[in-house]
This record gives C-alpha cells, structure tokens and sequence, in this order.
C-alpha cells in the first residue's frame, strides 16, 4: 500500500473527484519508506505523462490547451495537463491589452510552446503565435482580394493629429486627415470615433511595402463640382469660424466648402488688431463673398465690406481744426492711436502731446489705453487712409506768441542753462530758449571765449534769426554791441563834432550809470 495527500488530486480551479475503486497511474518515490511505508505520488506521476505528451506537442510544433490560474509579475500562470506553464504578457495577444488580463483566467486558450527546460521544470507558452498565424492567414486572404478602387470595411483603430488608421482585419491602413472630408477640418476626432466600424476607399496599395492609402470622402461627391450652384459673387452668407491665424479667419460654408477673410478684410482700420481679439472660434459671422478660388478650392470672402467704407463719408462729419472728444483705442513707442469715426483711428504722435518736447515723453508714458482724451484734427488724408491729430495744437503755441512779442532785432535778457564748444544756450522763459554762437559771444575775437560765460549767468542779447518750424531761435551780443555802438554814435555823436568813439561810449555809459 501507499499514501498520497488529497492535495495532488487538486487541480486549480477545481474540486477533486475521487471515488474507491478507480485506478490512477502514481509514481513510486520510495519503496521504503521512514515508517516502512511505499511512498507514492500522483502530481508525479500526472507530470511526468504531461512532460512526455507536451514534449511531443513542442517538437511537432502543436498546439495545446491550457488554462490561465493566476496573474504573477510580467504575466500569467497557466495549468497545462497538471504542469504549470508561463505565459508572458507579450505573448497573449498581437494587440496591446488591459494590464491585469483578468478576462482570461479560467479559460481554455490555445497556446503553443515556446520552450521546455525539463530539468528545471520551466515552460515557456504562447497565445500570441497562434494569433498572429490567424491575422497572417486573414492578411494574406485580404491582400489577394485588394485593388485600388475598390470599398472595404474596417474598424477605426487609432485617430492621430494627421489622420486615422483602420484595421481592415489583419492589415491596417492610413486616411489622411485631407482624405477624411471634403471640408477642412483641424482633427480627426472631429468627424470620426475610434472603435467605430466605417466604410473606406483605397486609393493606393503599396505591395511591396505592404502600405495601404485609404479615403473616406471618396466615398461621396466632390461638393466643389457644384460650388457654382451654391454661391454667387458679391451674395452674402452665413460661416461658421473653424480656425484663427495671424492672416486671417478660416471659416465652413454650407458645411462643406471652406472660406477665408484676410486680415485687411476683416475691418476698415488701418491697422486691425489680431484676429482673435475681434472673433472666437465656432462663431458664426455674415460675410460677403468676393472670389470663387477653383485652383485651391476656396472662397475668398470679406467682412468688412458688408459695411460702407467710411473713408467716403469722413470729409461730411469731420473737417480739419475740429476738435473731438475720444478715448484712446492702441498706444506705440512713438504715440497714440484714438477711434475717430466708425472703424477709422487717428493718430497723435508723441511730438504733438505738447509744446514741450521734453514734458511729451512724460505725457505719453502717463497715457493708458481706454482713457478719454480731447484731440485736434490736423490731416485728413483719405489717400493715404490717414487722419493726424493734436493734442498741443488745442492751445496757443508759445513759440509763436514769444516771436511775434519779440521780433528780430530784440533786446532779450536771459539765464545761461547750458554751455559747450559751440556756444551757449540761454533759458529766455520757462518754455523758450534761444542759442548764442562761439562766434556771435562778442564783436571783439578775443572776447568770443565760453569760459567768459557761466551757467547761471543773467545776459543780455539781442535776436537775430529763428526758425518757427525748428522751434529755435538764434541769439548774438555781438550784434547788441554793434546796435548798441550805432546808437550811441547816433545821439550822442557827430561827423563834424571830433569826439572819438571811446568818447561816446565812455558818456553813454556814464549816462547808464547815472540812470
């Protein structure tokens, strides 16, 4: 007699059926044993059957059956006729599959046998095999029936920012994103859904390569041939806005046909701001259809044209010196840009914020966009699409009110600001100044020095030239001593009186002092 534990009659998964009398082959491990006993065993003996059966199958190439039982690290563990096996997670399916494979415990599958160590007692299976002879066998009957032209069915497997690929069951092919629809479209995803069964066209079937060009809108007529029947030049329509550019806004018609508003159809300003700031995606907006593009298949439409272009009106509501109230719509480096009128803006360059050149920069640097702001219109030029304005002109130019109060050949008294190499700039009130040259500082040569000049300094000149557009005006002393010289000759000398020159002066100046 001979014992063997219930527990090599267990199978996984399984209850043990055992009934008296039934004959089972054992494997005789003792025939003496501690306790004299013979020592039996059935896994043994059920193994080394197997061992014997799934060596057959493995040098014959067979397949076998077995039954996954558990999931252990990198795949799963598999009952084969009482021997257990492992199936790796790379070789359950040619597909990727969920991570725990929980689908397939339990079940009989088919495998084949990778590899066999007896001594060590390993056995190696596969699943994946068995199914990739399967898709062979399916691709192989697929690719005899494929020709170009023809419609087959397939399932949609994965979707990509450039197209769609389908299992076509055993083959997969490519639909370009151009090829998915007539009308223009971003994504794939738009359009189609992945697991989703469809009907496709092949284009073109690279034998050699084994690469398969699919179409789905072949499968419909080209909207295009028909474009003619859809649209008039000059009509208006209704699009909806598909993409934003720096260019432009792309837009559908009539759900298929795709249509596009340049920049400088999008508004009547000059200078339009982005796109994005004055439309959204999905939006749908009336347009005016200007071109019927056949070569690139699109319709070139304008938005701003469905208004009247407001530089024909502007002469009739505004006139130059008028003045307006606005607020500022952009500021640049160089000034402002204020809405006038309609979709037309104007300009207030920096030098035109103030009289003061200097207290401009300060002024613009304060300014901010959306505040309100009084402007003077100088130019309208509808040539150019160009309206000039004025900040500074909205009050009385100080230069001119100091020019036409001191006129050339003025006595001016002023404040040395500045000095250099060639000359000295002279502060004559708080927003005008006047330059004295190196060679204007003194009708005696050897006075023309400007270390003699100090800034701070009071000096008296006289004006001898400006330039109203240059905001400048040009002083001398020498020409003041020369005046004040002919003067004095004037009233207090004669030709005939034989006082010399030093006499004059020397009265004049003692009269001076005197006063």
């Amino acid at each position: 007699e001979g014992r063997i534990s219930v527990s090599e009659f267990v199978r996984p998964n399984q209850n043990p059926e055992l009934n008296i009398g039934d004959k089972i082959s054992v494997y005789i491990d003792k025939l003496d044993g501690k306790n004299g006993e013979t020592k039996l065993s059935r896994e043994k003996a059920v193994k080394q059957a197997s061992w014997k059966n799934l060596q057959s199958s493995f040098e014959k190439n067979k397949t076998v059956v077995g039954v996954p039982f558990n999931r252990v690290k990198g795949g799963l563990s598999v009952d084969l006729e009482g021997v257990v096996a492992f199936l790796p997670g790379s070789q359950i399916d040619s597909r990727p599959t969920s991570k725990d494979n929980k689908e397939l415990l339990n079940k009989s599958l088919e495998l084949v046998i990778l590899k066999m160590d007896k001594l060590r007692g390993n056995i190696v299976v596969s699943r994946k095999a068995i199914i990739d002879k399967e898709l062979k066998t399916k691709r192989d009957e697929l690719l005899s029936k494929i020709k170009e032209g023809s419609i087959v069915k397939g399932k949609i497997k994965n979707l990509t920012e450039y197209g769609a690929f389908i299992d076509l069951g055993g083959i997969d092919g490519l639909v370009h994103i151009t090829d998915i629809a007539w009308k223009k479209i971003s994504h794939p995803s738009e359009i189609l859904t992945l697991g989703k069964d469809i009907e496709v066209k092949i284009l073109k079937f690279d034998e050699q390569n084994t690469r398969l060009s699919l179409g789905i809108k072949q499968l419909t007529e080209d909207p295009w041939l028909k474009v003619e029947e859809n649209f008039k030049i000059d009509e208006k329509y209704l699009g909806k806005i598909t993409n934003i550019s720096d260019n432009g806004i792309s837009l559908v018609l009539n759900e298929n046909f795709e249509g596009f508003v340049q920049l400088h159809d999008l508004s009547w300003l000059k200078k339009p701001p982005h796109p994005s700031k004055l439309f959204q995606n999905d939006q749908e907006v009336e347009i005016k259809l200007l071109e019927i593009d056949n070569e690139k298949k699109k319709l070139n439409c304008s938005i701003k044209q469905l208004k009247e272009n407001p530089w024909e009106n502007i002469s009739n509501v505004f006139k130059v010196n008028d003045t307006i109230d606005t607020e500022i719509v952009n500021k640049v480096d160089y000034g402002v840009f204020v809405k006038i009128y309609e979709e037309i803006d104007g300009m207030v360059h920096i030098s035109d914020l103030s009289w003061d050149e200097k207290e401009s920069v300060n002024i613009l640097q304060s300014l901010k966009k959306g505040e309100k702001i009084k402007v003077k219109i100088l130019e309208i030029d509808k040539q150019k699409e160009r309206v000039s304005l004025s900040v500074k002109h909205l009050m009385a130019n100080p230069f001119t009110d100091y020019i036409s109060n001191n006129p050339i050949k003025t006595m001016v008294t002023g404040e040395i600001v500045e000095t250099n190499e060639k000359g000295i700039t002279v502060q004559l009130t708080e927003n005008i100044s006047g330059f004295i040259k190196k060679s204007n500082l003194s009708k005696n040569k050897n006075e023309q020095k400007i270390e003699r000049f100090a800034k701070g300094e009071k000096i008296d000149s006289m004006i001898v030239s400006y330039d109203e557009k240059l905001r400048k005006i040009n002083l001398s002393i020498k020409d003041k001593e020369s005046f004040e010289e002919k003067e004095a000759l004037t009233q207090f000398g004669s030709s005939d009186s034989g006082a010399s020159l030093g006499d004059i002066l020397g009265k004049v100046l003692n009269k001076k002092n005197n006063d």
